[in-house]
């Protein structure tokens, strides 16, 4: 190699490096910013979830006018009255304060004999058949005070188990499929669920009130990593600048 390309290779090393050095602190100031904007966007999320949940309780025709038209109706306040079925009712898998068990969805039917799954609460592993908590299958009218919480589009991760219908355990909450698989028809569902408040069941069967509204907020720690990394970048360049350099003459 000659002197030449020598000499044109070590030139071309600095304006690499520092192409290198503008992109990576390009992508973690970004990163960084996307975090603050997530934040924002979280911390405005948890502010509507706690005014609906203090609002006073909306009606079903108040909710489902709600999401005909697109509305988010998430965690809103609803109270409904109907008799449950209980011979139809579903398990989703679950814990509950470090135990394994399920919550119990059962459809609550109305005066129109339209159907609404409500999950009435958590129930421990060796109590998910009915015969193990007679006392609190609750019959005749029934007024339900709780959350409303909308219907999945699809099944929220691969990681999740698919559903056994045949053993009536749910992994992912699939109301069309629980609703086909106690025979009701698709149009006779009312397409979002309900879980129901901690008002006391008797025997304490099933535990009301399970609804998990402690959402992550981790958004402000990933801020604080992204543009501590790009400070520790520019420490770093500027250090190693000095050093090239050398002391003054």
């Amino acid at each position: 190699m000659t002197e030449f390309h020598v000499s044109a290779s070590r030139r071309k090393r600095p304006v690499l490096t520092g192409i290198a050095v503008v992109s990576a602190l390009a992508i973690l100031l970004s990163l960084g910013t996307w975090q603050v904007e997530r934040l924002h966007w979280k911390e405005k999320l948890l502010a509507n979830i706690t005014e609906r949940r203090q609002a006073s309780p909306a009606s079903l025709a108040d909710i489902e006018g709600m999401a005909a038209t697109g509305e988010d109706i998430d965690y809103r306040h609803i109270t409904v009255s109907g008799e449950y079925v209980n011979s139809k009712e579903r398990h989703f898998f679950a814990t509950w304060h470090g135990q394994t068990g399920f919550y119990v969805y059962t459809p609550l039917q109305f005066a129109d004999r339209r159907y609404l799954f409500v999950n009435r609460g958590f129930v421990p592993y060796d109590n998910k058949e009915p015969e193990m908590r007679m006392q609190g299958q609750l019959t005749d009218q029934q007024t339900v005070t709780g959350l409303a919480r909308a219907k999945l589009p699809g099944k929220p991760s691969w990681v999740v188990p698919d559903n056994d219908v045949a053993k009536n355990i749910f992994y992912w909450k699939d109301l069309d499929v629980m609703a086909s698989s106690v025979g009701l028809d698709k149009a006779e569902v009312v397409p979002f669920f309900v879980d129901a408040d901690d008002t006391p069941n008797p025997k304490g069967l099933p535990i009301g009130g399970v609804t998990d509204v402690d959402l992550p907020n981790n958004h402000l720690q990933y801020a604080f990593t992204w543009f501590g990394l790009a400070a520790t970048l520019v420490i770093i360049v500027v250090v190693a600048r000095f050093r090239k350099r050398g002391p003054a003459q």
